[in-house]
């Protein structure tokens, strides 16, 4: 036999809990939901009358939702006694209501202003990321909303995030809702703004800076052996020589022959947005990177800035020859392969994603095959 409060302290208990949250605010079909009070034994009728009483009492006072009443019959009592069996509880506000705890019910009330002003594809997110509605203003959650509605892969054309004029933003919105939008575009772009990183996912410049690493494979070309440059200033400062090779990892520096005229830019990851500028057409550029989906994807996003970009070292017939040395890859790109590959780019792309030793890591590429490789390259262009 269950008093109100115990019934209440479940019923809050159960508002904390992303799972159940979600499905009593979201999916009006589980309603009614009924909650079982229970019936005071025989002994207890007989031993404690008053513990009954205030039990009966208690209950008849609840003016939420539909307390339901039977009438039982027990050995010594002179009649049927009507009891409370359950408390039903028909709607959601109903739900919060009953839970008389203040936090609750101002949380339900800042959630349902915030539900009725976005999209439905947000709502289940937003009902569940309890940190985010809690801290921030309702008026805060649907303006990030409306802005990554807006927001398309490669939009930020190079500008920083906080020059990005959306939906009359501050340039200090990016930076204190940066997790709520990149959240809100994976929900559009199937993870792709997390995997890849706000910045890169936009085209926006990181204003925190990369630094990679330049290494002149000509000792003419450059008064140092290797220097580091940040990205941003790859996109106004020309590199000298004829030749460039765009290189995923820094680690294979030692894999790299002398070639004349040509500059080995490495460590760039996805941070690949400089090769838009200008001066990088004028050039023979090569990309190697790791043959697995995130490697592929690093050349779709190369090759979407410099068309004429040309591959090495990233081909099936390369990957089947070193068997050996590959490893699994624990998180790929995604199931879909980017839009820039070519047509047996995205063969190899779909043969990784299926078979269970699916990276190749470019530092286990023999030095010798590197160079053979790297050197043809330039022969023939």
């Amino acid at each position: 036999m269950k008093l109100p409060d115990e019934i209440r302290s479940r019923l809050t208990q159960q508002w904390y809990k992303g799972d159940i949250r979600e499905k009593r605010l979201l999916h009006v079909n589980i309603w009614p939901l009924t909650f079982s009070i229970g019936k005071p034994s025989a002994q207890v009728l007989e031993s404690d009358l008053k513990i009954v009483k205030n039990h009966i009492s208690q209950w008849r006072n609840i003016n939420v939702g539909n307390v339901i009443w039977e009438k039982s019959k027990y050995r010594n009592s002179s009649g049927a006694i009507e009891l409370p069996t359950h408390w039903k509880l028909s709607t959601p506000s109903e739900w919060v209501e009953a839970t008389n705890n203040p936090e609750v019910i101002y949380e339900f009330q800042h959630l349902s202003t915030i539900v009725k002003n976005i999209s439905p594809q947000f709502h289940k997110l937003i009902v569940r990321k309890r940190a985010v509605y809690q801290t921030k203003k309702a008026d805060e959650i649907i303006l990030a909303t409306k802005i990554a509605l807006k927001l398309t892969p490669y939009c930020a054309r190079s500008k920083p995030l906080r020059a990005l004029s959306i939906e009359n933003c501050d340039t200090k919105f990016f930076e204190r809702n940066r997790q709520l939008l990149t959240d809100l575009l994976d929900l559009q772009y199937d993870n792709k703004a997390s995997l890849l990183g706000l910045e890169v996912f936009l085209d926006a410049i990181n204003e925190n800076d990369h630094w990679l690493l330049i290494c002149p494979l000509d000792s003419v070309l450059l008064p140092f052996q290797q220097l580091r440059v940040r990205s941003s200033e790859l996109l106004t400062t020309s590199i000298p020589g004829t030749h460039l090779i765009v290189i995923e990892n820094e680690k294979s520096l030692y894999q790299l022959p002398r070639l004349p005229n040509t500059v080995a830019i490495l460590g760039a990851g996805l941070d690949l947005s400089w090769l838009k500028a200008a001066h990088y057409s004028e050039k023979k550029i090569a990309y190697w990177g790791d043959i697995d989906t995130w490697g592929l994807t690093m050349l779709s996003n190369a090759r979407a800035l410099q068309k004429s970009i040309t591959p090495v070292m990233m081909n099936r017939e390369l990957f089947k020859e070193l068997q050996h040395y590959t490893v699994k890859e624990e998180v790929n790109a995604g199931m879909t392969p980017p839009k820039m590959l070519e047509k047996n780019e995205v063969s190899l792309y779909l043969e990784l994603i299926s078979a269970d030793r699916n990276r190749l890591e470019q530092e286990f590429i023999p030095e010798e095959k590197v160079k053979q490789i790297l050197i043809a390259w330039k022969n023939r262009t």
